[in-house]
């Protein structure tokens, strides 16, 4: 029993922190908190849902097909809405943010229905492992170990290639970078599409773990996981796996003791504790701001 629950927190941990590197990325680069993130994660669960179950594809070309269709739909929504406004205040890119958000979810309804759609007859991962007498589901360790080797990957493109350097120095100082000869346009779309490829890869586990996809699935997943980055510290990648793990052991705790209604509500009271206390979370560094 104690050890089903530990993989259960740590495989919804890992999609918290998939969703959270995400958030991390993008707001480390542009100071943006795109909350249209987590409906993208939607966008891929519904490839996948249909990948599966209407076009019979092979697993493995389910998942690339949720994945690149995550990333081309984080670049275009990038390019359309988010680019013009680069110069804009902080506020504009918000609401047109949020305004993104609405828009996925509302034609999510409208093309696929508000009903949830299930894959409980044909799940993506079958199989599990046996351990004395537990039985782990086969998604829960993949989940894990995907997860682990995501952050490990965006830590070694970061710390160790050109366009990692290239991602640093715009966070430092955009108009610096671009005296330098950094391309914004190039680095800003990559980091949005490396982000929504996580998306992808955690719209799969999701889909692969909980067998459902819905329009309004990615609103709340996406507000967890922008908790569990603010926890972990935003724009920290460690950070952001850090706070993916709390949470999920969080929210398991409350389910185990009783008080599943009150998870969510658990969730954001820890966001509100984290922003009184220690707003620059876990691994944040703190910002001094020049007068």
């Amino acid at each position: 029993m104690v050890l089903s629950q530990i993989i259960n927190a740590l495989q919804l941990g890992s999609i918290y922190a998939l969703v959270a590197l995400g958030y991390s990325m993008v707001y480390g680069i542009i100071l943006l908190l795109n909350f249209a993130h987590g409906d993208i994660i939607m966008v891929g669960a519904y490839m996948t849902f249909f990948a599966v179950t209407n076009f019979h594809l092979h697993p493995v070309f389910s998942v690339v097909l949720a994945v690149v269709v995550s990333t081309l739909l984080g670049v275009l929504i990038e390019k359309l809405a988010y680019t013009p406004l680069r110069s804009a205040p902080r506020l504009s890119l918000l609401i047109t943010a949020i305004g993104v958000s609405f828009l996925l979810e509302n034609g999510a309804q409208m093309l696929f229905g508000a009903d949830t759609k299930s894959m409980v007859q044909t799940p993506l991962i079958k199989g599990g492992i046996s351990i004395g007498s537990s039985s782990i589901s086969l998604a829960a360790v993949i989940t894990i170990v995907v997860s682990v080797a995501a952050m490990l990957f965006l830590t070694f493109l970061v710390q160790k290639t050109k366009l990692g350097k290239a991602m640093r120095a715009v966070s430092e100082d955009m108009g610096a970078a671009q005296l330098m000869g950094i391309s914004l346009n190039k680095t800003i779309s990559f980091t949005f599409a490396v982000g929504s490829a996580l998306a992808g890869i955690g719209a799969v586990l999701h889909i692969g773990s909980y067998f459902q996809a819905s329009p309004m699935m990615g609103s709340m997943l996406g507000l967890k996981a922008f908790v569990a980055a603010v926890l972990g510290g935003i724009g920290s990648i460690p950070g952001a796996m850090i706070g993916g793990f709390a949470i999920g052991i969080v929210e398991t705790l409350v389910t185990v003791g009783g008080l599943s209604t009150w998870k969510d509500g658990v969730v954001f009271a820890i966001l509100i504790v984290v922003l009184l206390v220690k707003p620059t979370g876990i691994l944040g560094k703190p910002v001094t701001e020049k007068v």
